[in-house]
């Protein structure tokens, strides 16, 4: 199954107020392992940035001036999510952002139901605890000492071990996915029978004991029938 865990940073809280996507970083997850594709990319959003949100994350107007508009962008960000859930921390927030400037850029927005929000879902686990991102890196011992500033590719990367703890740790399932046991990475070993097959290591005590226990079973054993060989 394959997943998107999703991060944003703007220019402040509602794009209703007239703030602006500035950064999108996104990394793919398979079976809930990241695959080390990611997308990235910072935005111009063509305004000022307000210094409360330039103390979050760090990106300046100058910075900023010059790098790709949304609409030059959507394309490839909409292929590189294609159609496929998105894990965002506190969903509501990122996903009204981006239906704002889809719709601005002309393109239908994305639906509520693809975001798994994991912060609904840390809620539900902890309540009434903290469950920021930072804090649930501290719960599940993930190493955010690199976080100094908001980022969205490394809050990403943060989200996604994150998520794996949350949806039950390093082994969420013990079955194999079929993709990874028939598609085209599978490799079917033969194994060549044993020039000198291994010596019995059944002692003849053993194999009296076992036969008198057999017998004291009365009638003949299931295993012992024609055509049960």
């Amino acid at each position: 199954m394959r997943e998107i865990v999703l991060d944003t940073e703007t220019t402040g809280l509602s794009p209703h107020e007239g703030h602006r996507l500035v950064e999108i970083g996104c990394l793919e997850l398979f079976n809930h392992v990241a695959t080390g594709k990611v997308y990235h990319t910072y935005i111009d959003p063509e305004r000022e940035m307000p210094d409360g949100a330039f103390q979050v994350h760090g990106l300046s107007t100058e910075f900023l001036r010059g790098q790709p508009k949304f609409a030059e962008v959507v394309d490839d960000f909409l292929a590189f999510i294609g159609d496929d859930p998105l894990v965002i921390h506190n969903a509501s927030f990122d996903m009204t952002f981006i239906n704002w400037e889809l719709e601005n850029a002309g393109r239908a927005p994305l639906p509520r139901s693809r975001a798994i929000d994991t912060l609904e879902i840390a809620r539900q686990r902890f309540p009434g605890a903290q469950n920021n991102l930072d804090a649930l890196c501290r719960r599940f011992g993930v190493d955010n000492s690199g976080r100094t500033k908001h980022g969205a590719l490394l809050d990403s990367e943060l989200l996604a071990e994150v998520y794996l703890e949350l949806m039950g740790g390093r082994q969420p399932g013990l079955v194999l996915h079929a993709d990874f046991a028939n598609g085209p990475g599978a490799r079917r070993v033969a194994r060549e029978p044993r020039p000198v097959p291994l010596p019995s290591r059944l002692t003849d005590e053993e194999r009296e004991a076992h036969q008198a226990f057999i017998a004291s079973l009365g009638g003949e054993p299931l295993w012992a029938l024609p055509g049960k060989e």
